[in-house]
């Protein structure tokens, strides 16, 4: 039987990760540079290659461990594993493994350095709140960030951003019980201080530019693979709506993943709806019945 052709390819998607990753390759030299005249050398370099090495090999698991996320076999989630394996036929895309995160919080991520090393996960709340092709929307959109290998780029970016916010916080700690200016020292750990914050500033800002289109191109592609652009939009607002009866406290302890889930998971009052790495979810709907009414009319 010959394969369906996949039509959900976004050369959009794939420049702009390709240039967030030039750029940030760029930043973290520059930072490492600036870091080489305060610091030892060779302890940079070691470092770095641990650094290297942590984050392509083990980011992921750091992210399911952060979650408490558990791979479930076809036999524990017989429906989750039907679904996954029928849209991966349709999206020529090996099966990933399937994992349950036991918590309130309607939501779904996709992480994994690769095609073949991906997992889908979807929290307990998600499985009680949607339908059965609801559920398959959320997945083909989950599904289409692993096609697109955007989770990649996106689990890199938030692990160099995160490393640079704790070189911050380190520097900053040591400045101010190092006696201030009366320190030597002092001057340097406030340089690499306003270094570390510029770029987690960078970094982050990187971030939420490319997550933001990355959110548009998954919700087009699960449109593509379910032919079903209403069930997203469905699941979308069962989700968002659901979200603001989730108790505060479920919240916070998720918010760290914001730009891995499908929906960010915000809290009452918290600053990260400032800085949102998803875009409105009136635009992604709009432009779901925008591409329904495509469909339409072909049928």
């Amino acid at each position: 039987m010959k394969q369906k052709k996949w039509y959900g390819k976004d050369t959009g998607l794939s420049l702009r990760m390709l240039l967030t990753g030039a750029l940030l390759v760029i930043v973290y030299l520059a930072f490492l540079t600036l870091l080489s005249f305060y610091l030892d050398f060779i302890f940079l370099l070691i470092f770095a290659a641990l650094f290297v090495f942590v984050q392509f090999y083990f980011s992921d698991k750091l992210v399911l461990l952060s979650t408490g996320a558990k791979i479930v076999s076809p036999q524990e989630a017989p429906q989750l594993h039907t679904l996954v394996e029928r849209l991966c036929t349709v999206a020529d895309l090996p099966k990933p493994r399937v994992a349950v995160i036991n918590s309130q919080v309607p939501n779904a991520f996709a992480t994994g350095r690769n095609q073949k090393s991906a997992v889908v996960a979807v929290t307990t709340g998600l499985l009680q709140k949607l339908d059965t092709q609801e559920l398959e929307a959320v997945l083909g959109h989950e599904l289409t960030h692993v096609k697109n290998r955007d989770v990649l780029v996106i689990t890199i970016a938030s692990f160099l951003s995160t490393v640079a916010w704790f070189i911050m916080r380190f520097f900053l700690y040591a400045s101010l019980f190092r006696g201030g200016s009366r320190d030597k020292s002092a001057g340097a750990g406030i340089i690499i201080f306003l270094a570390s914050l510029l770029v987690w500033l960078i970094s982050y800002l990187l971030i939420r530019a490319l997550s933001r289109y990355r959110e548009f191109a998954a919700d087009r592609g699960s449109a593509i693979m379910t032919g079903n652009p209403p069930a997203l939009i469905s699941a979308l607002l069962k989700i968002s709506g659901a979200m603001q009866r989730v108790p505060t406290r479920d919240l916070r302890e998720v918010e760290g993943l914001n730009a891995f889930f499908i929906i960010p998971a915000l809290s009452a009052g918290s600053i990260m709806a400032l800085f949102s790495t998803h875009p409105p979810i009136e635009k992604r709907i709009a432009r779901l019945e925008a591409m329904e009414r495509t469909l339409e009319g072909i049928r």
